[in-house]
């Protein structure tokens, strides 16, 4: 959904309903008004719609007054549901919604949720089948009014393919840059971020937030270890290197890296290599064989096989699609 910069701005509509999250409305409008091209042009309009165009209530106590109905969705190529607080909203989407969605979807719009909006997807039957991921606190209620969906609650966010979902709250601005990220390439997603004062790419996920009997000392954090393995992501960094780093044993420092992180030491080194290659392939004139050394991969073969098990696509198709001026 990558678009041409003498096109015009990218349309994502953001579907409010009655007691919407404040700070889920607000994000795509803050992340996607963000993410510019050289000129300072935007890449993407956002506009708020609500069944009717009436006003709804949001979960913080003010009222959103919307400038168009669901006809909005019919001229947007990016749809977001922010989450909704509230068990009527939860349980019983209304049929012109869950209709607009679906009719949306099917003309080949990319839907999008925001932590609970996930019940509304779901409720249209747009994740039946499908991997997705809402607030943990809401995944047992999720699973049983849902059961057809392959819900995942440890992680920020999951794409697949034209329907995505994200945790709570500021998962919400992960997926957005994700999106800028998938559009627009790496610059101007980190440039998007840093106008949020935003890190660009967060470690791991929500797994680490979930609520936990005892809290964890801050001198038992792998945080330490994790930024020395990304200086030396070009090196062969073994499990119990990083341990080493950690003063750790390596059972501890696994248990401690997944609890932390969200994922075991080798998924999220994994994630980094993967990363810095992408960088490297947009900003970079390095060969590919180049980057896949520089990267830890080793081999093109290797980075070939990761790259496209991460996004679908090989490294010179990525390079064509996101390469810097």
């Amino acid at each position: 959904m990558r678009n041409n910069r003498a096109m015009t701005p990218h349309r994502v509509a953001v579907l409010a309903l009655d007691q919407v999250v404040g700070l889920d409305l607000g994000t795509p409008a803050q992340v996607f008004g963000a993410a510019r091209d050289a000129d300072g042009a935007r890449h993407y309009t956002v506009d708020t719609c609500t069944p009717g165009a009436r006003p709804v209530r949001s979960s913080a106590g003010f009222q959103v007054l919307p400038d168009h109905g669901l006809e909005l969705l019919e001229r947007a190529g990016t749809v977001v549901v922010p989450g909704v607080h509230g068990d009527a909203t939860l349980a019983a989407v209304a049929p012109e919604v869950t209709g607009a969605l679906r009719t949306a979807y099917h003309r080949g719009s990319r839907i999008m949720s925001i932590c609970t909006g996930a019940f509304v997807l779901a409720a249209a039957g747009l994740l039946d089948g499908r991997r997705a991921t809402t607030h943990w606190a809401h995944a047992d209620r999720f699973r049983r009014m849902h059961p057809q969906v392959d819900l995942d609650p440890d992680v920020l966010f999951v794409a697949d393919d034209r329907v995505l979902t994200s945790a709570g709250v500021a998962a919400g601005i992960d997926l957005c840059l994700h999106v800028v990220r998938t559009d627009h390439g790496s610059q101007v997603a980190n440039q998007a971020a840093r106008r949020c004062v935003m890190p660009p790419w967060r470690d791991g996920g929500q797994a680490q937030y979930i609520e936990r009997p005892v809290p964890q000392a801050p001198d038992t954090s792998t945080a330490a270890a994790r930024e020395w393995a990304r200086q030396r992501l070009h090196e062969p960094v073994s499990l119990r290197d990083l341990a080493g780093q950690a003063r750790m044993s390596v059972r501890t420092f696994t248990r401690r890296f997944r609890a932390e992180t969200g994922l075991s030491p080798a998924q999220w080194l994994l994630h980094e290599r993967t990363d810095h290659a992408r960088l490297l392939l947009e900003s970079t004139e390095l060969s590919i064989d180049q980057i896949a050394r520089r990267s830890g991969f080793g081999t093109t073969a290797a980075l070939r096989q990761q790259l496209h098990q991460r996004i679908g696509v090989a490294p010179s198709a990525y390079r064509r699609s996101f390469r810097q001026a």
